[in-house]
C-alpha cells in the first residue's frame, strides 16, 4: 500500500487520491500531487543584483560602495571577493575580503564574476 502524503494545510493522516488530485475530508482541501512534488524539490535560489543564481565558491563584485558598520572603512565598487559562502538570513553571504577581514553581504550588492 502506498502512503499518500498528509494534508499541508490542517496535516491531517486521512487524505485520499481523487484521480490526479489529493483531496482533504477534514478541511477540504484539495491539491495536486504533481505541485506537492515541484514545491519540495524546488528551494529558493540566492541570486545576484541581475538574478543570476549564486553558489558556494562563486567570485562576486560589489556594485555599490559599502560602509563598514562599526568602522571608517569602505567597500569600493567593483571589489572583488573570491570563494563565497551562502548562509540564510538577511545578509546572504560569508566571505574575507583583502584588506578588511571577513564580511557578511548581501546578495543584492553583488554581481557574478
Amino acid at each position: 500500500m502506498s502512503q499518500l502524503p498528509p494534508c499541508p494545510q490542517c496535516a491531517s493522516i486521512y487524505t485520499y487520491a481523487d484521480m490526479r488530485l489529493y483531496v482533504c475530508p477534514e478541511c477540504g482541501h484539495e491539491w495536486s500531487g504533481e505541485a506537492e512534488e515541484e514545491s519540495t524539490s524546488d528551494t529558493p535560489a540566492i541570486v545576484d543584483a541581475n538574478g543570476t543564481p549564486l553558489a558556494d565558491g562563486d567570485s562576486v563584485t560589489v556594485i555599490k560602495d559599502l560602509k563598514v558598520k562599526g568602522s571608517s572603512l569602505v567597500v569600493k565598487v567593483g571589489t572583488k571577493v573570491k570563494s563565497i559562502r551562502l548562509v540564510d538570513g538577511d545578509h546572504d553571504i560569508d566571505c574575507k575580503i583583502e584588506g578588511i577581514g571577513a564580511m557578511k553581504l548581501k546578495s543584492e550588492f553583488v554581481k557574478k564574476a
